[in-house]
């Protein structure tokens, strides 16, 4: 039975690529697929976007391959990847100039049409309504402030693309196993109606879309006991054409790839695993059986699916205000009382000079700023230190340069201190997400691939 292996790439914009070389050289990999997006790096990537409209993509893009190309064109080895942010066209042309100098000569696909900002009004005339879709909420208010909007695209492009001899596939805003999804699809020959086949790819492309999230890394249970992960080897998966896999890495690597590494990968994310909805295929994760067959290797079956929604989600972008931020820190004995004790006196000052943030956070990093509510009110005699940030969102940056002013004298005329009174960050514009969803035909008819050959 024909089988196809991929490896999993980066998991996030700014990941190592370095396992990945292990992925090529001894992993005996047809495909490398790479996350490189998620909410919050579209709101960096439209920053860069602002700062020089020829950007938008993640810079990562050009130090990864000059890496792996090298080891992969020999190979055969073909890279489908998301780093073409909310600017794949730019992300294609700093791609073929790259290439160009090395004299790799390689067919570099793009998948468009998952930007619908310019489009929205359209949207909304054909009865859309882009109301948020957790909380109903109209998008009337943020409507004048979008930056961007980009809906989730599955795996049927980035499979045009391979079809039409792509050798990288470089794609905007798709879901995240629609990456893995795609080369399975591809080599295997599976219809876009067998949906227990999709379920399993997406199931499997979960799985790897993390890096190093799969094979140890993160992991909640016995960390300790992980085996030197400073070499962690990424996912590898090999899928058979009914949709059977077996999730490895590549020899001689760091971490562990076992029952529990995968089953914690398989739930992160995942609001509810018996309809994981994706743009390809519902699927339901409680009929899947994973199974421990060797050192690093777990077979992953039985995962079934429906039919694919109606919709497709969409993640816009808006501007929502500023953030001004400032930190000051207080030593044992009673350090968190100290820092409470500013924080109240900050707050009658914020009230004093009339400055009404439209949000505030307050937290005690070395008590709460990672357990919130969960931290424990017991032991605080104890903590060594505590640093109090203060944190507020304001319509206008002049309100939101006003709290760093107030931190200052608070090192002669507050509690007792020991250092830390540096932690005073300039204010920065915020971005805000707006989730919604879109009948998935008024996307999908506008999306396109095109393929274009690097010149040598």
């Amino acid at each position: 039975m024909k089988s196809v292996r991929i490896a999993g790439g980066l998991g996030f914009y700014g990941d190592s690529w370095q396992p990945i070389k292990a992925s090529i050289e001894r992993g005996n990999v047809r495909y490398v697929a790479s996350d490189h997006l998620a909410e919050l790096t579209l709101a960096i990537l439209q920053k860069d976007r602002q700062r020089d409209p020829h950007l938008g993509y993640t810079r990562d893009l050009v130090p990864m391959l000059a890496e792996l190309l090298p080891l992969a064109v020999p190979r055969g080895v073909k890279i489908i990847l998301n780093a073409g942010g909310l600017n794949p066209m730019a992300a294609r042309a700093v791609l073929l100039s790259a290439l160009k100098k090395v004299g790799i000569r390689l067919n570099v696909g793009v998948v468009l049409g998952d930007s619908v900002r310019e489009r929205l009004d359209e949207l909304q005339s054909l009865g859309v309504s882009l109301a948020h879709m957790d909380t109903g909420a109209a998008i009337a208010p943020v409507r004048e402030r979008l930056l961007f909007a980009n809906a989730y695209l599955g795996a049927r492009p980035l499979v045009e693309a391979l079809d039409a001899g792509a050798d990288i596939v470089l794609t905007g805003r798709v879901a995240d196993a629609a990456l893995f999804l795609a080369p399975m699809v591809y080599e295997l020959g599976w219809r876009w109606d067998e949906w227990d086949k999709l379920a399993q790819g997406i199931v499997v492309g979960h799985l790897l879309e993390c890096s190093g999230q799969a094979t140890g890394g993160n992991f909640g249970g016995d960390w300790r006991a992980m085996p030197d992960l400073a070499t962690i080897g990424y996912p590898i998966a090999e899928v058979w054409e009914n949709g059977d896999a077996v999730i490895s890495k590549a020899p001689a690597t760091g971490g562990r790839v076992s029952f529990d590494t995968l089953r914690e990968q398989l739930l992160y994310e995942v609001h509810d695993p018996a309809h994981y909805l994706t743009p390809d295929v519902n699927v339901d994760m409680t009929t899947l059986h994973m199974e421990e067959i060797g050192p690093d290797q777990v077979r992953v079956t039985g995962a079934t699916g429906r039919p694919a929604p109606e919709t497709l989600k969409i993640v816009a972008g808006y501007e929502d205000g500023y953030m001004g931020q400032a930190m000051i820190g207080y030593a044992w004995p009673d350090a968190l009382a100290k820092a409470q004790c500013a924080a109240h006196i900050l707050q009658q000052q914020m009230e004093r000079i009339g400055l009404k943030p439209e949000e505030t956070l307050i937290e005690y990093i070395g008590y709460n700023s990672l357990h919130g509510p969960l931290a424990d009110p017991t032991d605080v005699d104890e903590l060594n230190e505590v640093y109090l940030r203060v944190a507020i969102r304001c319509a206008e940056k002049r309100d939101a340069e006003k709290l760093a002013r107030l931190f200052p004298p608070l090192a002669l005329s507050g509690p007792p201190f020991v250092g830390g009174a540096g932690g005073i960050a300039p204010s920065r514009g915020l971005l805000g997400i707006w989730p919604t969803l879109v009948p998935r035909a008024f996307v999908e008819e506008y999306v396109y691939v095109n393929v274009e050959e690097s010149a040598q």
